[in-house]
């Protein structure tokens, strides 16, 4: 099947709402819904929020999409919500995708073309890259090196035959070019896992690459444009389609573990992994959790009209927004709802969670042109207690990407086309 979004508010590239597959979707009314049990396949001693934080010396305090190769968007930060502007750069068109962090600096990919490295501490541009072609995914950081997958050429149609793409290797300290993988447009942020970099592409293919050289190690076959990033969990990679099949693959060989395919439309969500089990939201509205190992659907939780961004998870909740204007944190053993909120508009990017606080944004136009409901209101991010719902931060800024990355002294939040880095909060004082 052919890609099914369709565009949305002023950009050319950001595909925001279902096209082809709604007639399904509205032929088959009744979306899965099974609730889940706690005791299958759970692993309670895999909890995200008890990893150490980063060492003081790490050189990427957030060198990847989602925070980790599980992509559960927690971060072990301590940071309260921001209080004040360090600085801000206009990076001239959409940030789909949150920056990356390390080596001192932040690394960003504008939508049309233009990718910066800037220095942490300041802001200032220490290299750029104009590749003329379209970015919708975050770089990957490893050992100096910054690896970016690249679609077609500005303004990347969906259509045009013969579209091409490619996965770049940059010198972190000065963009040099170490090199180039060539293939059909890449929208996955990279997976990187020991020497080897996974990414899924335009083409159907699921890709296992040399880190070192760009070598292609082996490739699979899916049932449609792989546009999600891929999750890693214990010699496995998680990833998903256009075609609504989440697949398990052995990450040595590329050998197919199971599949999976509930889904009445596309992923563009990233798989979670978290207590030993997949979770990830589908545009048809719907959460889906399965057995990491087995690939059984454990539970599914109809949520709104689409849902666009990963799950984030913490201390055995699952959050999750959608585009009718909805919050969501679930049980991540049975999938039932612990708190619901109302949202200002769309939520289309993954949340970010930090120091028990969920951080999520709201996008002002996401599906303008859906065929089902979607809830209109201003881009901002806004933070919330994990706990119970209860705002306690908002920001003039947001959209598309998830909304914030941290290291041991800033905290970035990404606006449409604006990066800001902002000084975390102090704790109060104590009176006496």
């Amino acid at each position: 099947m052919n890609r099914r979004r369709l565009l949305a508010g002023a950009s050319a590239l950001l595909a925001l709402a279902v096209a082809v597959g709604v007639y399904a979707y509205l032929n088959d009314p009744e979306p899965t819904k099974k609730r889940g049990s706690p005791k299958q396949e759970f692993v309670t001693t895999e909890e995200p929020e008890a990893r150490p934080p980063p060492k003081r010396e790490d050189p990427t305090p957030w060198g990847t999409y989602g925070y980790d190769r599980k992509r559960t968007h927690a971060a072990p930060y301590r940071h309260r919500p921001p209080r004040s502007r360090i600085w801000k750069i206009d990076a001239h068109d959409t940030i789909e995708y949150p920056p990356s962090v390390g080596f001192g600096k932040v690394f960003v990919a504008q939508q049309k073309g233009l990718f910066l490295a800037l220095s942490a501490r300041t802001g200032r541009v220490k290299w750029r890259k104009k590749t003329g072609r379209c970015a919708a995914a975050s770089p990957t950081l490893a050992r100096g090196v910054v690896y970016q997958s690249v679609m077609d050429f500005v303004p990347c149609p969906q259509a045009r035959a013969g579209a091409s793409g490619y996965v770049i290797a940059w010198r972190a300290k000065t963009g040099k070019k170490i090199w180039k993988w060539k293939g059909a447009p890449v929208e996955s942020s990279p997976l990187l896992v020991k020497n080897t970099l996974y990414v899924g592409s335009w083409d159907h293919g699921i890709y296992a690459l040399n880190a070192k050289n760009g070598h292609r190690r082996w490739r699979f076959g899916a049932d449609d444009e792989v546009n999600t990033a891929a999750a890693y969990w214990k010699g496995t990679i998680y990833i998903a389609s256009d075609g609504g099949t989440v697949y398990a693959l052995n990450a040595r060989t590329g050998r197919l573990r199971w599949k999976a395919g509930h889904a009445r439309e596309f992923f563009y969500a990233t798989p979670t992994v978290a207590y030993g089990r997949v979770y990830i939201g589908s545009t048809d509205g719907t959460m889906y959790v399965y057995g990491a190992k087995t690939g059984r659907l454990l539970w599914a939780r109809p949520l709104g009209t689409y849902i666009y961004g990963a799950a984030g998870v913490y201390k055995r909740r699952v959050f999750v927004g959608t585009y009718d204007g909805s919050f969501y944190a679930l049980d991540a053993g049975t999938g039932d709802v612990k708190w619901r909120i109302s949202t200002p508009a769309a939520v289309h990017a993954a949340p970010t969670i930090m120091r028990g606080l969920v951080y999520y944004a709201t996008c002002s136009t996401c599906g303008s042109a859906a065929a089902r409901g979607v809830k209109r209101g201003p881009d901002g991010t806004h933070a919330v207690k994990a706990r119970n719902g209860r705002q306690v931060w908002s920001f003039g800024a947001g959209k598309y990407a998830n909304p914030v990355v941290a290291d041991r002294k800033r905290v970035y939040v990404t606006g449409r086309g604006h990066l800001f880095a902002l000084r975390p909060g102090k704790k109060p004082r104590r009176r006496r």
